[in-house]
């Protein structure tokens, strides 16, 4: 069965760390993401822009980060309003979808089914939650809404925004943001979905959780 089959992509994604060298962006080029580090980390806000698909991580007037995300499809839509985050995870794995494994093979299946063998969650890396069961994680990043009520960062910017944010930090989540007007037009677009599947073998590893090298956050 196909990692990207209906079963799959209904659900919050493969979650695997992507290439920001196979990642296509408007114009061409590399995918690439730059974060200022706060001089405050207790002034950070993250917006949400559900109908932009942008992330603003902000500090005040000064901008730390804005990249693009994958936010929740219309029956499954990620919840609006005011959040603090209160929960980070940098290697969880989901409790409800995930794998069975069976000796040398693996094969897609929920938590509760029936299909035998041992059962790991999809890797869901630098996880931040904002609300029972939704969260900020790393994934394939799709032009369109796409997940189950998950904000979904591309591989490339994951980790620079758990660097960011820390337990306590508020999150607004709304159609519009006051900063897509001047900042939406900057954020470069990326385009997971003809990334190639990622391999089950590998998704059920601990080489799922990709840690990134080098410094995350710039002065």
């Amino acid at each position: 069965m196909l990692l990207r089959s209906s079963f799959l992509i209904a659900l919050c994604g493969p979650f695997i760390f992507t290439s920001c060298e196979t990642s296509p962006v408007a114009g061409g080029g590399t995918y690439r993401v730059t974060a200022y580090k706060p001089h405050d980390p207790s002034k950070v806000v993250v917006k949400v822009s559900l109908s932009k698909e942008n992330i603003y991580v902000m500090e005040g007037d000064r901008c730390l980060m804005a990249v693009a995300c994958s936010v929740g499809i219309p029956s499954k839509p990620t919840p609006r309003g005011h959040f603090t985050i209160y929960r980070k995870e940098e290697d969880k794995r989901s409790g409800s979808y995930g794998f069975r494994v069976q000796g040398d093979r693996v094969v897609p299946a929920e938590a509760g089914s029936n299909i035998p063998g041992r059962y790991v969650g999809y890797p869901m890396g630098f996880w931040c939650e904002f609300a029972p069961a939704y969260g900020f994680h790393q994934g394939f990043v799709h032009p369109t809404p796409r997940t189950h009520g998950c904000i979904r960062l591309h591989g490339e910017a994951a980790p620079k925004f758990y660097a960011l944010v820390r337990v306590g930090t508020p999150v607004s989540v709304a159609e519009t943001q006051p900063e897509d007007a001047s900042l939406g037009p900057k954020v470069q677009r990326v385009d997971d979905s003809r990334a190639p599947d990622p391999d089950p073998h590998i998704m059920v590893s601990s080489a799922a959780f990709q840690k990134p090298s080098g410094p995350l956050l710039v002065e």
